[in-house]
């Protein structure tokens, strides 16, 4: 596969917060890492300061390993199988957390254990010594100012504490001074550093974005900037729902996603490599068997005259099919074609999180077909199907 991105550029990371989500800018951080993707800095806020942290020291491994073997008592001071039960609706949040009048009268959950995880896995020489600039976003309470601080330039022994101060996830963590003052998670004042970078000349920007909970300033990008976004398309949880497994699946998620934005994968649902014209997938929407003509016709309550079919099938069923399936009024035969062949995949359960050559998929869901025999399923995939009438 050939990058779609310009690999000779320098690019700058945003990263936002968004706590447990986090874990899915390590594994997009990963697919830029093996693309080869030049960093230049990054600017992030809340978990996405500790990650940037994390991507400036350059260690990978330990990266992964962190999320891969997170638990809610790696970052609160709580019962990791109490917060299992508020996650799967068997207590309140109060009961979770801890006695609900303490929680509230000591004004938050300990996070004693983060500032553990923090002194553990933050090397300060590291972060000084990497090529890549570090900027993090928190909030002085006691300032009523928001500190965008580049955290090469602090005094080494402040690092770490500026990194907790940007991660204070108000109002649930314990707050605690830092040095004298009160911070709040820079979230609370803009969850999205774009504007950090943007302000410091960076053109060429690539935004991972995990839609974590806090306020999104609007920021004017100059008229020559680059702006790259990986998101997800699929919910990556709760922000404080720091549990193991989801952590590992929001960072294998965050990995394709990232494939699909470096290399110009199709796919909605699934990661296609694809270099198909338009008139092949036009051949396959219209090449099928006479059973599955009928099929279609007699579906769409349709009579053309005879030898007319395929003119009916191109004018009639497959628009219809087009609107059944939500696209947009200028669709394509890609795009129709694919949306049918994803939908049909989902429908077997196919396996999603892999890069699939167009050939593949289709070989996948003929091999799967027989998972839906006895289904109702939509008309469109017999379609799919060709000359097996599902």
């Amino acid at each position: 596969m050939l990058p779609v991105i310009d690999m000779t550029k320098e690019y700058g990371i945003v990263l936002e917060g968004g706590g447990a989500k986090g874990a899915y800018q390590i594994g997009a951080w990963k697919a830029l890492v093996e693309a080869g993707v030049k960093i230049k800095g990054i600017a992030g806020t809340s978990v996405g300061a500790l990650n940037g942290a994390l991507m400036c020291m350059g260690d990978l491994e330990n990266a992964e390993d962190v999320w891969e073997t997170i638990s809610y008592s790696r970052i609160m001071d709580v019962d990791d199988e109490k917060m299992a039960q508020l996650f799967n609706g068997e207590l309140g949040l109060a009961e979770a957390l801890g006695d609900g009048l303490a929680f509230i009268t000591e004004g938050g959950v300990d996070i004693t254990p983060l500032k553990e995880l923090i002194a553990k896995n933050i090397d300060e020489d590291a972060i000084l010594s990497s090529p890549i600039e570090l900027y993090v976003l928190t909030f002085c309470v006691d300032e009523l100012k928001e500190l965008d601080v580049d955290l090469k330039k602090v005094d080494k022994s402040l690092m770490k504490d500026f990194l907790l101060a940007s991660a204070y996830l108000f109002p649930i963590f314990k707050n605690e001074k830092i040095r004298g003052k009160r911070y709040i998670d820079g979230g609370a004042i803009n969850n999205v550093p774009l504007g950090s970078l943007v302000d410091r000349g960076y053109k060429d920007i690539i935004m991972i974005r995990i839609y974590g909970v806090g306020r999104e300033k609007k920021v004017k990008l100059p008229e020559d900037a680059n702006l790259i976004t990986i998101a997800p398309r699929v919910q990556l949880g709760n922000i404080i729902d720091f549990d193991s497994k989801k952590s590992r699946r929001n960072m294998r998620i965050g990995y394709y996603d990232a494939m699909r934005t470096i290399y110009g994968l199709e796919g909605r649902i699934y990661y296609i490599e694809e270099n198909q014209e338009e008139c092949y997938y036009l051949k396959q929407l219209i090449d099928v068997d006479r059973i599955i003509m009928d099929y279609l016709l007699e579906t769409y309550h349709m009579e053309p005259a005879e030898g007319m079919e395929v003119r009916t099938l191109i004018e009639d069923i497959l628009p219809a099919i087009a609107s059944e399936l939500k696209l947009g009024k200028e669709w394509t035969y890609r795009e129709l074609y694919l949306t049918m062949l994803e939908a049909t995949a989902k429908m077997c359960r196919v396996q999603k999180y892999r890069i699939y050559t167009l050939k593949e998929l289709q070989h996948e869901v003929n091999r799967k077909l027989y998972r839906l025999v006895g289904d109702p399923v939509p008309a469109f995939v017999q379609i799919i199907s060709k000359d097996i009438l599902i």
